[in-house]
Order: C-alpha cells, then sequence, then structure tokens
C-alpha cells in the first residue's frame, strides 16, 4: 500500500543525565568480543568487503600521492594514524553487527543506517576531533624528522629506509617518534574506544561518550591496553600485506569493537525508537519542475493516500462502484488526477475491476 511505512533503521535511546555503567573486563572478554568478531565476518563477508575495499583503495592512494610529492616521511606516520580514525571509519559495520545481534536483516544497505541515528551530529563532531588529532600528529612526525634531516630531498624509499635504520638521526627520529606518536594514539585511544558504538546505541552526547570511553581504559588499564596491542599490530600486519590485508583486518576488529563494547558497558534497556523510511513517490515527466517543492510532493503524496483508502474503503464494505468514480464523495484535497496519483496510479478501470 501507499501509505505502508517501512520501519527497518534502529535508532538511538533517548538521552539521560547519568552515564552509562562501566564494567571490569579480563582477557576472556576480549578473546570473546573477537570471536564474535569473526564470526560476524563470515557471516557478512561480501557486506563487509564491500565496505572495506575503500580502506586499502584510499591507502594505496595516499601512498601514491605521498610518493610523487616527495612526501616518503609522512608514510609511517600516515599509516600509524590510521590507528586514529579507524574507529571512526568503522562505523558501519558496528551497525551491521548491532543489527546482527538483534536478529534482524544486515544487507550492506544498513551499514549506512547512522544517517538517520539522533547522534549523528555527535558522531560527526568525534569524528572531526579524531580527524583533526590525525592531522596534527602526521605534522608533528614531519617536524621530527626535519629536525633531524632537514629539508633534504629523499631520492628513494630504500635511501629513506637507510638513512632512518642505520644513521644516529634515523635512530633519533624512530624513538622521539614512536614516544610521541605513543601520545597521539593513548589520547585518541581513550576518547574513542567504545564512544562510536555507544554514540550509535544510545543518545548520549560527544562528552559522554567520551568520557564513558576514558572510564572504560581507567578501570580496564592492562586489559584496554593489550586490547590496543592488538589492534596496533593487526593494523600493522594489514599495512604489510600490501594494505589489502586491511580487508580483513578492519572489519574483523571493527565487528569486535561492538563486541567489545557490550561487555564492557551495561545495556541500556530503554524504549528505542525507529527511524520511519517513507515509501518512495513515484515521478512524472510532467510533473517537472513542480516536484521540486515540497508543497507541491507533500499535496501528491496526500492525494494519492486519500484515494488508496476511498478505494479500499469501498471495496471493503462491498458497496458498488459508481460509473465514474469521481462523482462520488472524495476527499476535497484538490489533489486527484486520474492517471497521475503519486505512487499509486489508479485509473476508473482499475476501480471498477474487483466488482466485474
Amino acid at each position: 500500500m501507499v501509505n505502508q511505512v517501512i520501519q527497518d533503521a534502529i535508532g538511538a535511546t533517548d538521552p539521560t543525565v547519568e552515564l552509562p555503567v562501566v564494567r571490569s573486563i579480563g582477557l576472556a572478554d576480549l578473546k570473546d568480543a573477537l570471536a564474535k568478531g569473526l564470526d560476524d565476518f563470515w557471516a557478512m563477508p561480501t557486506h563487509v568487503a564491500f565496505l572495506s575495499l575503500m580502506y586499502p583503495v584510499v591507502c594505496l592512494v595516499l601512498g601514491s600521492m605521498t610518493l610523487g610529492h616527495d612526501l616518503v616521511p609522512d608514510l609511517y606516520p600516515l599509516a600509524a594514524g590510521f590507528a586514529i580514525v579507524g574507529p571512526f571509519a568503522a562505523i558501519g559495520l558496528y551497525e551491521l553487527s548491532r543489527r546482527r545481534e538483534l536478529g534482524l536483516d544486515t544487507s550492506w544497505k544498513h551499514a549506512f543506517d547512522v544517517v538517520y541515528s539522533k547522534s549523528l551530529g555527535a558522531i560527526v563532531v568525534l569524528g572531526i576531533l579524531l580527524s583533526v588529532i590525525f592531522v596534527i600528529w602526521v605534522a608533528v612526525a614531519r617536524a621530527i624528522y626535519i629536525a633531524n634531516f632537514g629539508y633534504e630531498h629523499v631520492a628513494s624509499l630504500t635511501t629513506f629506509a637507510s638513512d632512518i635504520l642505520t644513521t644516529p638521526q634515523g635512530h633519533n627520529v624512530i624513538v622521539v617518534g614512536s614516544g610521541v606518536g605513543f601520545l597521539f594514539a593513548a589520547l585518541a585511544f581513550s576518547v574513542s574506544v567504545v564512544s562510536f558504538p555507544l554514540l550509535l546505541d544510545r543518545n548520549v552526547g560527544v562528552t559522554a561518550a567520551a568520557v564513558t570511553s576514558a572510564k572504560v581504559v581507567l578501570r580496564n588499564p592492562g586489559t584496554m591496553a593489550i586490547w590496543g596491542l592488538v589492534v596496533a599490530c593487526s593494523l600493522a600486519a594489514g599495512f604489510l600485506a600490501l594494505v589489502f590485508g586491511l580487508a580483513l583486518i578492519v572489519p574483523v576488529l571493527g565487528h569486535s569493537t561492538w563486541h567489545l563494547y557490550r561487555r564492557v558497558v551495561e545495556r541500556d534497556l530503554s524504549p528505542r525508537p525507529q527511524y520511519d523510511r517513507q515509501p518512495r513517490v513515484r515521478r512524472y515527466a510532467a510533473d517537472f519542475p513542480a516536484v521540486l517543492f515540497s508543497s507541491q510532493r507533500k499535496k501528491q503524496t496526500m492525494g494519492s493516500e486519500s484515494l488508496s483508502a476511498f478505494v479500499a474503503d469501498h471495496l471493503d464494505q462491498g458497496s458498488a462502484t459508481p460509473a465514474d468514480p469521481l462523482s462520488t464523495s472524495m476527499p476535497d484535497d484538490g489533489a486527484f488526477v486520474i492517471g497521475k496519483l503519486g505512487s499509486d496510479e489508479l485509473t476508473a478501470a482499475q476501480v471498477r475491476a474487483p466488482h466485474q
């Protein structure tokens, strides 16, 4: 029917004044999260492969741009910084895991249901924050390199590797860069480890999400340190596998992060709203450009729904349809035009058909 409403996007719960309750977890919980994440990956390989192809492609593009513009020293900071923005990039994977957990449809289109979330603004703000941290990290890493090697042109990737691994300046870059990089990674990890799954699940706001994520780290320092190490080593392995390994690593880590969130943050059982995805309205060439204006679109939709209700009412009562359907008492909203009725196209012959 025209007025049928499809409810298949899960909304976030309404905001509350209390912060989410954080649990203590151990290694067994990490193993369980990884096992469930891997299970989600095998259950939805085509969907996550589609989503994850963007990551190796983007990395290859960044790499080619770097090599082509004498930015070889930025290769490692870019690769290492991927872990900073990774939680934001995996938002669609969290949604798919959530839907599978609830026994709902997990087709690839639902990876983009975040656009219907009440927490969308907070998710975007937190994503921008991580992006800013990423950009600052790359700039600081370049400054560390220049402080040791100056602005000397890098002849090739081989020469760069030799300078880093065999010279005192290179050793200094490794030590200082790794220390500074750890600080950036710890900051990003603390504010984002469960923030995005939390915002997807509850409309708590960006501040509450970041604070809850930090509480998770502070309450489980050892366990979360191990989780951070697992993420870092997995991403490093993905880059070493010519970055296409990320097509496997990223979705598994993304799904696992959702299940880690479920383990470490107590569930909110409040009623959960759903987004009502309205049916598409059929467009006609004769309507252009009137359909570009919201009043005309609303009028067309209302007309089609009213006519459908009129026809259904007469058919249910078993009343005989008159020879001219427009001669009866129909809703007087001026929106009925036989042959052009929005998403239902009914003619006089179609109206009479059930009584013949």
